[in-house]
């Protein structure tokens, strides 16, 4: 039977949709939560499982109490002078040193160290450091890497953010990931280079792996939140926001840190830090929606 609702799937949806439900909803719920091909279901013995099934949305709305914003958050959202983006598994649909260490070989070992360190259950630093040495990049890898596999933007992103540039409001990248990734994801989106901030990678001459810059925030725990509290002491924002999906991002809600901290569960849904947001969303569009 699964196989069976397997094969009824819209083609394009997203895979990794399954993978943000997984850890709250049965297998077997989660493989039968999206909507059918009308067409493959007349007459059709599925047709009762389709009708009884609840969509992504509906069934995060069941779970979680902070899918719709509350009064205060909404006046937040709408009066933020500046918006802060995490970057993997929110603006890109991929997690970039996942994406990269599969290239070189080593996609299922370092996957297990991110899932660690987006729930919080490890140092971040500690999960940057374990997860390169397991593969050890090298330059010529690196570019082979962004000319073969760009990144793949999420969907509803580019609107938003444009959205938000027409009000004026500044819009900033923050990340755990790597700035050569990065760099051209913010160039597709019209984000200004020195809005990024990220972890970078070093290489020696010869294009061996050397390390990363240890002197970046992001490259440890806390370090999203010492970057955000950096962006407001500098520009004395008066209402800042953070958007993203992990342990990280939920960090950045910190005394002179974001006011408010909106989950992203539209890739990745992490129920620890989803319940702890002040709302919780899975699509783009609703925030476009609230700044109406």
């Amino acid at each position: 039977m699964a196989e069976m609702i397997r094969a009824c799937f819209i083609p394009n949806y997203p895979s990794s949709h399954h993978q943000r439900l997984g850890s709250l909803f049965p297998p077997a719920i989660v493989k039968a939560s999206y909507k059918f091909p009308s067409w493959k279901l007349s007459n059709s013995p599925l047709k009762l499982v389709a009708s009884s099934v609840q969509s992504p949305k509906t069934m995060a709305s069941t779970q979680f109490g902070n899918t719709l914003p509350s009064k205060d958050v909404l006046e937040i959202w709408r009066s933020a002078d500046a918006v802060c983006f995490d970057v993997d598994s929110t603006v890109c649909l991929d997690e970039g040193i996942d994406e990269l260490a599969d290239f070189c070989g080593a996609g299922e070992a370092v996957a297990e160290w991110t899932a660690r360190a987006m729930t919080g259950s490890v140092p971040f630093e500690e999960a940057l450091a374990a997860r390169l040495s397991i593969f050890n990049p090298s330059l010529s890898q690196l570019h082979n890497f962004l000319e073969k596999r760009p990144p793949r933007i999420s969907p509803g992103i580019q609107g938003l953010i444009e959205k938000l540039r027409s009000k004026k409001t500044e819009v900033y990248l923050i990340s755990g990931g790597f700035r050569q990734m990065i760099e051209p994801v913010a160039a597709h989106l019209g984000i200004p280079r020195e809005n990024i901030y990220a972890n970078r990678l070093l290489f020696r001459s010869s294009g061996e792996f050397l390390g990363f810059d240890a002197e970046e925030p992001t490259s440890r725990s806390g370090g999203k939140a010492t970057a955000v509290q950096n962006l407001r002491a500098v520009h004395k924002y008066g209402t800042l926001v953070m958007i993203g999906d992990g342990a990280t991002d939920l960090e950045a809600k910190q005394p002179g840190g974001a006011d408010l901290f909106i989950c992203y569960g539209g890739v990745q849904l992490r129920a620890a830090v989803a319940a702890a947001a002040d709302w919780l969303v899975l699509d783009f569009e609703d925030l476009c929606a609230g700044l109406e």
